[in-house]
């Protein structure tokens, strides 16, 4: 049986760290608000994006830009660059767990393909790095002062390496916030600009004299865009800064998506601490209640012998 000391330095052990998790969770939740309204003014534009990006490359000849070609299907192979955004510290669940499974998970269902690496995050890195993979791309360190700088530099390497035909796609693999208690792995493909799956009847125009309601059903008239300036100045304008936006979303949605996992695991931690410190105050009361009976005892057949 423990000494009584012994249980009064574990519960002064176990204070102190109750301490400094209650400390961490105030830390995570006035970040997570920063964090939060960063991601919640980005998320509309980058969206509306994407909405816009994924409309004019399923409408356009992908031979008007090199960011939209189409040069493999998943089944069809070729070689993939998936960027895993993880977190640089833990104490924040099972937040880079996840985001570290998804990577696995998509290398596991995608057998056809070679996949090399991008890590984001101190995390992913050291997970990775050590199990033998391609890594084209590494940084750590970025979540104590994001810059859209960053997101520039992971797009600037996405683009090189799908332009000079290293890789035929790339995929991001991120946390998505959702609310403080609830997060979501994305995988998502970055390049070429995914296309809208749409009937092709509504990309083909009707022919000179057929009526709408001709043979195989009714047809959508082709939906055109006019360019000002010119496509190829506007597409070599638009679809790399779209591309960037994109990596700096999923790096707004990662980050927001740690702190309020952090904030959640060290509000879990410090219920955890006060309820150690109430089963170790119950058990010290029992001990100490033990050694008084004792020592009464042993007075009482004194005093009898």
């Amino acid at each position: 049986m423990p000494s009584l000391l012994d249980i009064r330095r574990r519960v002064r052990a176990v204070k102190s760290t109750q301490q400094i998790t209650k400390a961490m969770k105030m830390v995570a939740a006035s970040r997570l608000r920063r964090a939060q309204e960063r991601i919640q003014h980005a998320r509309p534009f980058a969206t509306e994006m994407l909405r816009v990006l994924n409309s004019l490359a399923t409408r356009v000849d992908p031979a008007l830009h090199p960011l939209l070609d189409e040069r493999k299907t998943p089944k069809a192979g070729g070689k993939a660059l998936l960027f895993v955004i993880t977190a640089d510290r833990g104490l924040c669940g099972s937040f880079n767990t996840n985001a570290i499974k998804g990577a696995s998970t998509f290398i596991v269902e995608n057998p056809a393909r070679e996949v090399a690496l991008g890590l984001v995050g101190r995390r992913g890195r050291d997970y990775f790095a050590r199990r033998g993979f391609e890594v084209r791309y590494e940084q750590v360190n970025l979540f104590a002062g994001l810059q859209f700088s960053h997101a520039k530099s992971i797009a600037d390497a996405a683009v090189e390496a799908f332009t000079t035909g290293q890789v035929d796609s790339v995929y991001l693999v991120y946390n998505e916030f959702r609310s403080v208690i609830s997060q979501r792995i994305v995988v998502e493909r970055l390049l070429p600009i995914p296309r809208l799956d749409i009937e092709e009847s509504s990309l083909v125009p009707p022919k000179p004299g057929s009526t709408a309601a001709g043979e195989g059903g009714p047809r959508m008239p082709a939906i055109d865009y006019l360019y000002e300036p010119t496509p190829d100045e506007l597409f070599n304008t638009l679809i790399p800064r779209h591309v960037e936006i994109q990596a700096f979303r999923a790096l707004l949605e990662s980050n927001a998506a740690f702190y309020a996992a952090q904030m959640t695991a060290m509000d879990a931690a410090s219920r955890n601490a006060a309820d150690m410190i109430d089963q170790l105050t119950l058990y010290m009361n029992k001990v100490r209640q033990a050694a008084i009976t004792r020592e009464i005892i042993e007075v009482v057949s004194g005093a009898g012998a």
